[in-house]
């Protein structure tokens, strides 16, 4: 426990930075680096995130470059869009940021893209009301990579969350337990021009910003009922 708190409080002072209010055009990169990840990781099916999963998608979230931090000990941080499915489609995107212990997953100080997917009706719009953590308020699995239909029906039956991280072209499921999620409020606000509640835009009934049109609709391509 306080190796743990430690890396959080070493988190918050790298992170300081990294979550501090962002330009709408960083903003826009930062939705391009989404699309990028999710184009690049399906554009390989026998590697890629399995077709069930897909169709069972009702909330997307995108973490691109999460970052490995270390002082006395090591924590990680980062910031990224989610989209979630609506009656008439994926939703405009709202911004999160992302922190936690140090993972093995990162080699040297490499950042990591993050991929988290909900599958069931609760969805990331709910868990977003407030910051939560993964696999506590979130029951949580290392989502399966490729093919295996069977496997990703078994975690789709008993986690909310399945993850996926992306490092030096590897695509695979990663433990994320104990990694907090919570609103990027300043960056949803800068990216709207006004405050904008999750639970709105998630919900969606916001229209979607010309600047996030590109990652929409990404996700709407791969993320849909399985033929």
């Amino acid at each position: 426990m306080k190796k743990f708190i430690l890396a959080i409080c070493a988190v918050t002072v790298l992170g300081s930075q990294g979550f501090a209010a962002t330009d709408k055009a960083k903003l826009g990169d930062r939705l391009a680096a989404a699309s990028r990840v999710i184009n690049e990781i399906e554009a390989t099916p026998d590697k890629s995130i399995p077709t069930s999963i897909l169709s069972d998608a009702t909330c997307v979230a995108v973490v691109p470059g999460y970052k490995k931090a270390a002082f006395v000990v090591g924590g990680s941080y980062g910031q990224g869009v989610v989209t979630c499915k609506t009656s008439h489609g994926w939703s405009a995107p709202a911004f999160i940021q992302m922190a936690g212990g140090s993972f093995g997953f990162q080699i040297g100080g490499q950042a990591t893209d993050l991929v988290l997917i909900a599958v069931n009706q609760r969805g990331m719009q709910d868990l977003l009301k407030s910051k939560f953590k993964i696999g506590g308020d979130a029951a949580a699995s290392a989502g399966p990579v490729g093919r295996n239909a069977g496997a990703a029906t078994n975690l789709t039956l008993k986690s909310e969350l399945l993850t996926y991280s992306r490092s030096q072209g590897l695509f695979a499921g990663i433990d994320l337990n104990g990694t907090v999620v919570n609103q990027n409020t300043e960056d949803t606000r800068t990216f709207y021009g006004t405050d904008r509640p999750f639970s709105t835009i998630l919900g969606g009934d916001v229209a979607t910003p010309a600047a996030a049109r590109p990652f929409v609709s990404t996700i709407a391509k791969y993320f849909k009922k399985a033929q």
